[in-house]
């Protein structure tokens, strides 16, 4: 006898059903390609969305995706630095980074954060290998200099933000092993310099330049926002460069938006074919920007 239960049960199969048939075209699009995922926010702070990320990196590498994840960690660092009573000031966003503090930025990101997302990935079925740009070379930093202008003398000076680093290299041969191995390489911010000096970069900018070193299709950036908004508050489904400039002209554009767009620019100018600002506190935000074709968040691509 055919009940209530059982009827909502088949048109609960059906809509699965129709779901990994209306996905499979983008699977073949993706099938081979790789996928730069820069995870953080609140979707790396939330157990479930954490677990519901790692289920969907390895669903996207069952179906022939290689995805790269690049974390980050501030609020953890953070945390860190207040239970060991070291002091920590932040200049234009950036973290100033002494010698002290970088041994703690570095125990962080590349101990417990990483560890926890590769055990996070391996437990939903793949097999993922955390490690830092100190491993095979692969992130080459250089100190990073910022300019301001005195506001008393109003001379241009250069800021010394101590062991804060910007990407000189990265060695694209160390993740092509791990993708012809079929590995998950799970990437914390951190390079190393000339003289092997340990440098805290930005997670964005690691995760553009990964991107651009190894030809991405996508770079995937995981925000605590929808995506670009207009003047009134309309999410921008898609933007063309051209298009940012003008909407960062008019100061519609700013804040923290400004350095995660302008990392997004430096990819797609730099040969990777489109990246999406996503809103990470949506669950499987990744399956539905690779696996549906109207996806979320903001999208920027050339023309």
């Amino acid at each position: 006898m055919t009940t209530s239960k059982n009827i909502g049960e088949t048109k609960h199969w059906l809509r699965t059903a129709r779901t990994l048939t209306e996905a499979l075209p983008f699977m073949r699009r993706y099938a081979g390609k790789t996928v730069v995922i820069k995870y953080g926010g609140h979707a790396m702070g939330d157990g479930e969305l954490a677990t519901i990320f790692a289920r969907d990196v390895v669903l996207m590498k069952q179906v022939g995706i290689h995805p790269i994840v690049v974390h980050g960690g501030g609020p953890q660092i953070g945390e860190m630095l207040t239970r060991l009573s070291v002091q920590s000031e932040f200049i234009d966003g950036l973290r100033v980074t002494d010698a002290e503090t970088v041994e703690v930025v570095e125990m962080v990101l590349s101990g417990s954060i990483n560890k926890s997302i590769v055990n996070a990935i391996n437990s939903a079925g793949g097999t993922a290998i955390g490690l830092s740009g100190k491993d095979g070379s692969l992130i080459q930093a250089q100190k990073l200099r910022r300019s301001y202008k005195d506001p008393e003398s109003n001379i241009e000076k250069i800021l010394d933000l101590g062991f804060v680093g910007e990407p000189k290299h990265i060695n694209p041969q160390v993740l092509g092993a791990l993708e012809r191995a079929g590995m998950i390489p799970v990437i914390a911010p951190i390079g190393v310099g000339v003289n092997g000096e340990t440098y805290n970069i930005n997670a964005d900018t690691v995760a553009g330049a990964v991107a651009s070193a190894v030809g991405a299709v996508r770079l995937l950036m995981l925000t605590d926002v929808a995506g670009v908004m207009d003047r009134d508050g309309t999410l921008q489904p898609q933007l063309s460069l051209e298009r940012i400039k003008e909407l960062t002209e008019d100061g519609t554009i700013k804040g923290g938006m400004l350095p995660k767009l302008q990392t997004c620019i430096a990819a797609v100018e730099e040969g990777v074919d489109a990246a999406v600002i996503l809103d990470g506190r949506v669950p499987h935000a990744l399956l539905l920007e690779v696996f549906t074709d109207q996806g979320v968040g903001t999208l920027i691509r050339r023309g």
